[in-house]
């Protein structure tokens, strides 16, 4: 396999940027050119003496902002740990360097606007969970690794990684288009990476949890939901959990993604804006391409559906729409699962037909109420048959291959976050059982949930899963993170529940516009124009925005006002207090009714919008 460099130094000229790779027995240069902008490769010999110099740690790539074009780099990187022998790095620290040497070439308006993109992109550098391997293909699973051509091997890691994962993609066309300077390209990944020696009986064995977060249809918790015209989900995420022992490995791979038809929740300033289903888009034919993707990919797909009562109807009646132009001979009903298996005239069992276990609604917080978390087991011994029939992958210490994964379980709750990271955990669990069983970890009638050193690793590696993939989503931690860690329920998870969605509350309403318009800037979404024309971000407020808020402070203080400093009598009190109490409240309901004017939406187009 073609890897890339491991080690750089950024040589700053005037005139070009030359970028040294310092791997052992390497004479290549990466040279750009800071006004034609032309990439090159050359030799060390062609530094100049005088450059600047700087040790770096690897490539985002470059992107087109309003000044010009700027060159991101990794300035520090931290070891996660080692995968097969393969050392696993966290991008740590960026630099954003721009080609040109200044800008007194804009205006002030353009100058403001470079320096709010250029915020953009730290806002998405500075998210946790940026990951990349310079010998390894952390894009790919384990099995799609061991099931590939020769040539596919002879690939750079650039060319063979899946680009659904390679969040810098965007940002290394221009070096995508030079063969000759793949070396330098490092494709990063987002999501979450942990690794953990772990001991069992005297036995000492690797575990590995990686999420990789999709860059198609990225963005933040209400502003992108569903899927888009070509079948990409929301929040989709794969989950793959490795164990490592005396030369034998295994993995078990989950998926989690919104549901797949074309729905939205725009926030408005309620707690919970209503989902809307699109009436313009054929919900057919965007579910039947998302799945025709996933059946390619994963194979067979059972949906663990967590969704709350009303949202089961909501799914329902959606389905039922698609029931008129699917043919009845690919129904299969069975109870509440019969809504979505009405859906696909494909079928999620890859043969036509739906199977009894290719739909499974589970009404989460119904089930679980009032503490009963043992509960969940119901779903989890639901699907044990399943689970055993997709089994896992599996190649023993002789390096033969003894199992393959032949599905997965796509989970799904409104954000894909909570609630679905409390299911994922417990079927790796099960996974994972099996597999050290047959590794020889475990020995014959031992659980896992007995050894408590290793229960503790894992339950605390599952919950900080969650919390970063919430934090990406949704900008705050994960919920329920407390029955991840422990067990069970706790009272004082009940008030970090509560406190985590009230800060999802603000920012979600507040400033995951801003957020968004930063992940679409950064993927390229959108692209900047470099020339004297207007961009998106000088859209201006209506008066309303200024306004109406600025009268319901003012009627709410000249209420407590009237309060704290009593009339002669208490009927004048009592009128002062009703008139400005009902201007406050007046005010307070226009806004909430025009709810959707007063949050922080995205200002940039997309390539692409939902209706």
């Amino acid at each position: 396999m073609a890897t890339a460099y491991e080690r750089y130094n950024l040589h700053t000229t005037p005139e070009k940027f030359f970028i040294e790779a310092c791997d052992e027995g390497a004479d290549a240069v990466l040279a750009i050119d800071r006004v034609s902008n032309e990439m090159t490769l050359t030799g060390k010999k062609d530094v100049p003496p005088s450059a600047v110099t700087k040790p770096i740690c690897g490539i985002m790539g470059t992107i087109r902002l309003v000044a010009g074009m700027y060159l991101i780099v990794i300035t520090r990187k931290r070891n996660v740990g080692s995968l097969l022998g393969h050392a696993v790095w966290k991008a740590v620290d960026f630099d954003v360097v721009s080609y040109k040497k200044t800008v007194l070439h804009l205006s002030e308006i353009q100058s403001q606007e470079n320096k709010t993109f250029l915020s953009m992109i730290n806002n998405v550098l500075t998210t946790d969970g940026f990951y990349f391997c310079t010998d390894f293909d952390l894009t790919h699973t384990l099995q799609r690794l061991a099931n590939t051509s020769p040539d596919f091997q002879e690939m750079s890691l650039f060319e063979r990684a899946d680009q659904r994962f390679v969040w810098n993609g965007n940002l290394l066309r221009e070096l995508a288009g030079q063969p000759e300077l793949h070396k330098f390209a490092i494709p990063v990944v987002h999501g979450f990476i942990v690794m953990k020696p772990c001991r069992i009986n005297g036995k000492i064995f690797e575990w590995i949890l990686i999420s990789r977060r999709s860059c198609f249809r990225a963005g933040v918790r209400y502003y992108v939901r569903g899927i888009d015209s070509e079948g990409h989900a929301a929040n989709f995420v794969e989950t793959e959990q490795i164990v490592l022992y005396e030369g034998a490995k295994a993995s078990f791979v989950q998926t989690r993604g919104s549901m797949p038809f074309y729905w939205s929740q725009r926030p408005n300033l309620k707690y919970k804006p209503k989902p809307i289903i699109s009436k313009t888009m054929s919900h057919l034919d965007g579910f039947q391409r998302h799945f025709d993707s996933q059946l390619l990919i994963y194979g067979k797909q059972t949906i663990l559906n967590l969704v709350r009562g009303r949202f089961l109807l909501f799914i329902k009646w959606q389905i039922d729409a698609l029931k008129r132009v699917t043919r009845p001979s690919e129904y299969s009903f069975s109870g509440e699962s019969e809504g979505l298996r009405e859906a696909s005239g494909a079928g999620l069992c890859q043969d036509g037909y739906w199977h009894e276990q290719c739909y499974i609604a589970f009404d989460f917080h119904k089930e679980c109420s009032h503490m009963r978390w043992d509960r969940l087991q119901i779903l989890v011994d639901t699907v044990a048959e399943t689970q055993d029939e997709y089994n896992y992958f599996m190649v023993n210490s002789e390096g033969k291959t003894v199992a393959q994964q032949r599905g997965v379980f796509r989970s799904n709750c409104m954000d894909c976050l909570d609630r679905t990271n409390v299911i994922q955990s417990l079927l790796a669990r099960r996974s994972l059982q099996s597999q050290l069983q047959r590794m020889g970890v475990l020995n014959v009638g031992q659980r896992i949930e007995e050894q408590a050193e290793f229960e503790k690793i894992y339950k605390n590696a599952w919950a900080d899963n969650a919390n970063a993939c919430a934090v990406q989503y949704a900008g705050t931690g994960a919920l329920k993170t407390d029955f991840t860690r422990t067990g069970k329920r706790t009272r004082w998870g009940l008030l970090m529940d509560g406190w985590n969605s009230m800060i999802r509350y603000y920012k979600n309403n507040f400033s995951d516009g801003v957020r968004q318009d930063s992940i679409d800037l950064f993927l390229g979404n959108f692209a900047v124009d470099e020339s004297d024309g207007p961009t998106p971000l000088r859209v201006q407020k209506d008066w309303k925005f200024l306004t109406l808020p600025i009268i319901m402070l003012v009627a709410f203080s000249m209420c407590i006002v009237c309060l704290l400093m009593a009339g002669d009598t208490w009927t004048e009190t009592l009128a002062y207090v009703m008139f400005w109490g009902a201007a406050s409240a007046i005010t307070a309901t226009i806004i909430l009714f025009n709810g959707q004017d007063f949050v922080d939406a995205p200002k940039l187009v997309h390539k692409e919008k939902m209706d």
